[in-house]
């Protein structure tokens, strides 16, 4: 007789039998390394893209590893034989991260090998299917994924959590909260360096999910604590806040909450606007917010100053649009990912155009995405930057991200004549390229790029270029730009009333570092401090 359960019943998390399934998963190499390794490059890639054949043709053997790839990442029954040679089959089956189903076993969840920031080897859980094949992923055969409520949905890993471990500051911290966290991950990353973690989500099933994904990867488990938003923790505070929200922008239908999990059910960007603007009375004094969101682009506003005006009083700010999308390709991105378009072409085409119904009536022209970094200063002129980046950039990002808002406290307690006093190094990764025509006597232009951090590249004129050769921090700001004037014929004191200006851009962008106190020169100037060596 069959013994087959519905795979949405969650595995318990046995110390001793999760540490055994730990080692099993171990020694078959069942890691991000031996995935690769096993599957190759191409596969490894379409998998991550939620594209499931190659793997199937690349695990067609019988090793342990592509018995449990099978099981955990493919959703394929196993010969129990097969499974036991790989694992300890009955502590799975007692746990429940195995059911038996006559002669074969079937996982009840996906479990994705997830290589952790020192090479350590991690496994992120989440629900049958979502790991490989997002939201679409759900509606496996027979209906069998489909048990779970969609709105009570786990996904695993995808890009944009990877993004936000990415970018996280690592610096160790007393306590740190991840807010949504879902399967877990970013909880997961904040164990390495915070003595307490607080973990939230408004779903159960994310922090029964979260639990396994810490104690399955061999983390200490975190508070973990229901509710939406702040309510979990009101009145405390944190030295560090993650979050990935859902921040779907989507249209509101008060008898279809299958996507909250996605979109998290508030009107437009509220969801988001709502974190940041709260995320201050949860920060410790100089603590952190990070997060991803998605923003509205609204008919006759300037998206800059309506992100700007999210920033709570007191914070420093660096807000990073790395993409838009024209309406109807976020609607269609979404629907897609949704499963929408397996509905059939008339539902598929009521759903769209319920989505356009929506950013119409708000004004809404696009959709940004991307980052949001809040520090908690105190300042009385805070520092809020927010740009959009396109560009590809190299991650980590997490020191680059501690620099720029060193930088900023530089900036900001330094006029020009400070500026002028300061001694500057070149940064070690910035190179110089001359644009013009072949064989001409001078460049067109010059460009200065950094290959690291954010990859900028920024135009400069020939006293800006020239300064920064020069600046390797022996000497001011000052008396480099009086050799300049020299050189060039140019009056000195012209030529320091116009550079400070480009001075902060470079130093602002981080193609110049200030360095320790050197020669004070400038009327009322002071040297600058050497803060940021080593930011």
């Amino acid at each position: 007789m069959s013994t087959h359960q519905p795979p949405f019943r969650l595995p318990a998390a046995d110390p001793g039998r999760t540490a055994r399934l730990r080692d099993a998963l171990s020694a078959a190499s069942f890691t991000a390394d031996g995935l690769l390794d096993l599957l190759g490059a191409s596969a490894y890639a379409a998998l991550a893209r939620s594209e499931t054949v190659p793997a199937l043709r690349a695990t067609r053997g019988d090793s342990s590893l592509e018995t449990l790839v099978r099981l955990f990442l493919l959703q394929c029954p196993a010969p129990y034989g097969r499974a036991a040679a790989a694992l300890p089959v009955e502590d799975c089956l007692a746990d429940g991260w195995l059911v038996r189903d006559g002669d074969e076993v079937r996982a009840t969840v996906d479990v994705r090998p997830y290589g952790g920031p020192e090479g350590q080897d991690w496994w992120i859980v989440s629900d049958l299917g979502c790991a490989v094949g997002g939201a679409g992923g759900i509606g496996g055969p027979g209906g069998e994924r489909s048990a779970v409520d969609r709105s009570q949905l786990v996904l695993g890993v995808g890009g944009a959590s990877t993004t936000l471990a990415g970018l996280t500051l690592r610096a160790p911290v007393g306590r740190a909260l991840d807010l949504g966290t879902g399967s877990g991950i970013q909880a997961l990353h904040a164990s390495r360096h915070a003595d307490r973690v607080t973990a939230t989500d408004r779903n159960p099933r994310a922090l029964a999910i979260a639990r396994l994904t810490l104690a399955l990867s061999g983390a200490p488990e975190p508070d973990l604590r229901e509710g939406s938003l702040f309510e979990p923790v009101d009145g405390e505070r944190y030295d560090l806040i993650v979050s990935n929200p859902p921040f779907v922008i989507s249209p509101r239908s008060p008898e279809d909450s299958r996507l909250v999990y996605r979109d998290g059910g508030m009107a437009g960007d509220d969801l988001c606007r709502t974190l940041v603007r709260q995320s201050a009375d949860h920060l410790t004094d100089g603590g952190w917010c990070q997060l991803l969101a998605n923003w509205q682009h609204i008919e006759g506003e300037d998206w800059r100053e309506r992100l700007a005006s999210w920033v709570p009083s007191g914070c420093d700010a660096w807000i990073v649009q790395r993409e838009v999308q024209d309406i109807t390709q976020y609607a269609e991105l979404w629907l897609r990912d949704a499963g929408e378009h397996l509905a059939g072409p008339e539902a598929y085409a009521a759903r769209y155009d319920a989505w356009l119904d929506e950013f119409e009536a708000r004004g809404t022209k696009a959709v940004g995405f991307g980052w949001i970094t809040l520090r908690k200063s105190g300042a009385d002129r805070p520092s809020v930057t927010v740009e959009e980046w396109p560009h590809p950039v190299e991650q980590p990002l997490g020191d680059t991200v501690a620099a720029h808002f060193a930088r900023q406290d530089f900036l900001r307690t330094h006029d020009d004549a400070a500026l002028l006093a300061g001694h500057f190094r070149l940064a070690e990764e910035v190179v110089q390229e001359q644009v013009g025509l072949p064989g001409a006597e001078d460049p067109e232009h010059v460009v200065l790029r950094q290959n690291r951090g954010m990859r900028r590249a920024t135009k400069v004129d020939t006293v800006g270029a020239g300064f920064a050769g020069v600046c390797d921090g022996t000497l001011s700001a000052g008396r480099i730009l009086d050799a300049i004037a020299q050189l060039l014929g140019e009056d000195p004191v012209v030529l320091r009333d116009r550079t400070p200006e480009s001075i902060r851009l470079l130093v602002g962008q981080g193609f110049l570092e200030p360095v320790g106190a050197g020669d004070a020169e400038g009327a009322g100037g002071a040297d600058g401090p050497g803060g940021l060596q080593g930011a």
